[in-house]
């Protein structure tokens, strides 16, 4: 749980040209984006301040948690993720928890893999771990939250 930064210009444009658009239509476009991706959204709630989205409810498990998160924090107008989501599967206690990288200028998965694996191609690990989100390994952009999964 947490505050998650993102980049407010990078990302989806789910909101269209206008930004007159009020908090709670905001909040019901994230929420499409998020079911749009086969996320169960039934016990999820979300709010849209400004630029920063809140996130409640329940989930199944960390990993569609960080899935989730990732997926409302990189949408254009969106800096921030406010984390309020309680995971109801306990995740195994020896996963620790993912973390987050934020794609640079002239990244790409391998050179990613790279620096956080040691490893350029256990690229496929990021993909995998960002799916649905990402379609193709070689589509990602500056300022795109990624979820790093540690390696087992």
């Amino acid at each position: 749980m947490g505050l998650i930064s993102f980049i407010k210009s990078a990302g989806e444009k789910i909101f269209g040209k206008s930004e007159e658009k009020k908090e709670q239509e905001k909040a019901d476009l994230i929420l499409s984006h998020i079911k749009k991706f086969g996320f169960n959204t039934s016990d999820i709630q979300v709010k849209v301040d400004d630029e920063t989205v809140t996130l409640t409810g329940k989930v199944d498990t960390l990993e569609n948690k960080n899935k989730i998160i990732v997926t409302a924090g990189n949408v254009e107008g969106i800096a921030k993720v406010d984390d309020r989501l309680v995971v109801t599967q306990p995740a195994p206690p020896v996963e620790p928890e993912k973390q987050f990288y934020t794609v640079k200028k002239g990244d790409y998965l391998s050179k990613i893999a790279k620096e956080v694996y040691g490893n350029a191609n256990k690229y496929n690990i990021i993909f995998e771990a960002n799916r649905p989100m990402l379609k193709d390994p070689d589509l990602i952009y500056p300022g795109q939250v990624l979820v790093i999964p540690p390696l087992k």
